[in-house]
């Protein structure tokens, strides 16, 4: 855990009541997040200082949980774990709320846009909506970057109050160079921007506008102007405008920013060019705030018979207190943004002793608030892995899903999506067979003639997927390739009725091939995943009553990873 991301004071005493596991499970998602997602667990025992057993222990149990997963002698983070942040973006609504008028004004600027949310002394991304640019925003979600060093800092430092400031200077004196943000190059050694000096906008006595005085005045301005502007503090060439959102009820709840290049813009003339349609945008999003319906309660998880269950069978290798306090964050979410300890307790199926203990401890590390015995997620529950795996792609989720499923049938597997007319192939394992499928990741084939191509094809509207058959040269690529438009047609309908597709020798002589579809949130096949193999391996039958059903299993924990994954960030093809 980084210093400047810790919300527990220095010497602070730990309450008698935490849970020591918890604590530490917590320190170790905490490592391999700053890590980047995985790290070594020889590297968790020396950055924690843990004893290895113990290590060993918690790594096992969010393995179980299917936090993480053992890959050699590497943890690395699965989109699972991102259901934490999930339940503290889901309380606070704004993403799902603001999220695609953040896109759509990013559309009109054709800049970056990001909304962030106050943490103490430091601004917490909860949305991006990046350009692809050879030179673009590198944010993640959840990345936490020092109040003084953004546009959207002076804005949330506008309302603190003397021991907020207090707080900010001595996270300054304790780190001078903002090495606990691991989101940012590190400042100069005179304690300026990266390269130690102002930011060109900076006061009179050369006090650079990240030092003291120098946010103090930002601050002011922004405070009175409305709006707050980041020339290059950062790091060079990035600059930034943002203007902040209000709730219904007058206070700010998070800022809007828009973040563009000195090749573009100087400060002084995004701010011109880009503040009346930012404003606008906000007014937006404030109306949108206003006509918001209260959300209905979701669902929670209610992981707790789950985590009895699992304790059964690891015995003590499984530290349920670990499983069990971790379930405590997914009692929240939209509609249960503030929850009392009866109502976690009710939510998560444990016993209100178990669920005070997990909130004493959650308060004391900073990812809850408390307040008139009223509990609230804070935004440092984005801290936990959701940095990295906001940029997840659907190889990356895919992959380890594919590797299992080669493990069970013995045959190559892959994943691919439809490009056009084409399947492009975005993620592939292969069997250790001496006579196995070739195919390379990005390698095409006609979707006509795949069976993956069939599966994708037979997912769209009928009016769509005739014309991409009347447009589409259907050649005979091997003597038994169905070219006939409407035997394809006919085909194609059979495999939407029946959820899958075989084609045997039609794509290549010898290859025989079974595709399933893989589904987003809404429903819509956004890939598919086969088995290929030599038609001498296995008959049709046998394809079908063995390899089917593992497919079928494959595609289905493919989507589930998909639908957390997806839920607030989107999830690139490849």
């Amino acid at each position: 855990m980084t210093p400047a991301d810790s919300a527990v004071p220095a010497g602070a005493a730990v309450p008698t009541e935490a849970v020591g596991p918890l604590m530490r499970g917590i320190a170790v998602l905490r490592e391999i997040s700053d890590a980047g997602g995985r790290a070594s667990v020889s590297d968790l025992v020396r950055t924690t200082g843990l004893a290895r057993s113990t290590a060993d222990r918690i790594t096992a149990t969010l393995a179980r949980m299917g936090y993480l997963r053992l890959d050699g002698h590497l943890a690395v983070l699965t989109p699972r774990l991102m259901e934490l942040g999930n339940a503290y973006l889901a309380s606070l609504r704004l993403p799902g709320l603001l999220g695609p008028l953040a896109e759509q004004l990013a559309e009109e600027l054709d800049e970056s846009v990001s909304l962030a949310v106050p943490d103490r002394d430091g601004i917490r991304f909860v949305h991006q909506t990046t350009r692809r640019r050879a030179m673009s925003l590198t944010f993640r979600i959840g990345d936490l970057l020092p109040a003084e060093r953004t546009a959207p800092g002076p804005l949330f430092a506008a309302d603190w109050d003397e021991r907020a400031w207090v707080r900010w200077r001595e996270r300054r004196a304790a780190d001078p160079e903002d090495r606990g943000f691991p989101a940012v190059p590190p400042r100069g050694p005179d304690g300026g921007g990266p390269d130690g000096g102002s930011d060109g906008d900076g006061p009179d006595d050369g006090e650079s506008d990240d030092g003291e005085s120098g946010f103090e005045a930002r601050t002011a301005r922004a405070a009175e102007q409305g709006w707050a502007l980041d020339d290059q503090l950062i790091e060079p060439g990035l600059i930034a405008l943002a203007v902040p959102v209000h709730g219904p009820d007058g206070s700010v709840l998070c800022a809007v920013s828009a973040v563009s290049h000195t090749s573009r813009h100087s400060a002084d003339s995004l701010r011109r060019a880009l503040l009346p349609r930012v404003r606008e945008a906000v007014a937006a999003m404030e109306r949108a705030l206003r006509e918001a319906r209260t959300a209905p309660a979701a669902a929670p998880a209610g992981l707790a018979d789950w985590t009895t269950a699992s304790k059964q069978q690891l015995g003590a290798e499984f530290l349920e207190s670990l499983a069990r306090g971790l379930t405590v964050l997914t009692a929240f979410g939209e509609g249960r943004a503030e929850l009392t300890l009866s109502a976690v307790a009710e939510a998560t199926g444990l016993a209100r002793a178990t669920a005070r203990r997990a909130l004493i401890t959650f308060e004391h590390l900073g990812y809850v608030s408390a307040r008139d015995r009223i509990f609230r997620l804070t935004p440092r529950v984005l801290a936990l892995g959701y940095p990295p795996l906001s940029r997840t792609t659907l190889s990356d989720i895919a992959t380890p899903h594919l590797v299992t499923l080669v493990k069970k049938v013995h045959d190559s597997a892959s994943l691919a999506v439809l490009t056009g007319d084409d399947i492009q192939y975005t993620a592939r394992v292969a069997t250790g067979r001496v006579m196995s499928v070739n195919i390379t990741l990005g390698t095409r084939f006609p979707a006509y003639a795949a069976s993956m191509g069939r599966v994708l094809l037979a997912d769209l509207a009928p009016a769509e997927r005739v014309a991409r058959l009347a447009r589409t040269e259907l050649r005979a690529l091997t003597p038994r390739t169905v070219t006939g438009p409407a035997e394809l047609a006919t085909l194609l309908e059979r495999v939407e009725r029946e959820g899958y597709a075989l084609v045997d020798e039609e794509l290549e002589e010898g290859l025989r091939s079974l595709a399933v579809p893989v589904r987003d949130r809404t429903g819509r096949a956004v890939a598919a995943v086969n088995v290929a193999m030599h038609s001498s391996r296995r008959s049709v039958e046998r394809c079908l009553r063995e390899v089917l059903p593992e497919l079928r299993c494959t595609a289905e924990a493919i989507e589930a990873d998909l639908r957390i994954a997806g839920r607030f960030t989107h999830i690139p093809s490849a």
